[in-house]
């Protein structure tokens, strides 16, 4: 019986210490995920910004001469 409880035991460690590594892994990825949607609204806000810049300068500018 207390053999049986050893292995429990032991199983109950190493699945323990098996969570807390893909708790790391989880985290650390939870992390890259929260950086890589910053950049991908900031990339999204530098382009709009440069699409609407560039609508409006075509706009104002007259075509060139050979048109």
């Amino acid at each position: 019986m207390e053999d049986r409880i050893s292995e429990l035991e032991s199983r109950v460690a190493f699945q323990e210490q098996a969570i807390d590594q893909l708790n790391d892994v989880v985290a650390k990825q939870d992390k890259v995920l929260m950086d890589l949607a910053r950049i991908v609204t900031m990339l999204n806000q530098k382009v709009n910004m440069a699409n609407s810049g560039e609508g409006s300068v075509e706009a104002d500018e007259a075509p060139p001469p050979h048109y």
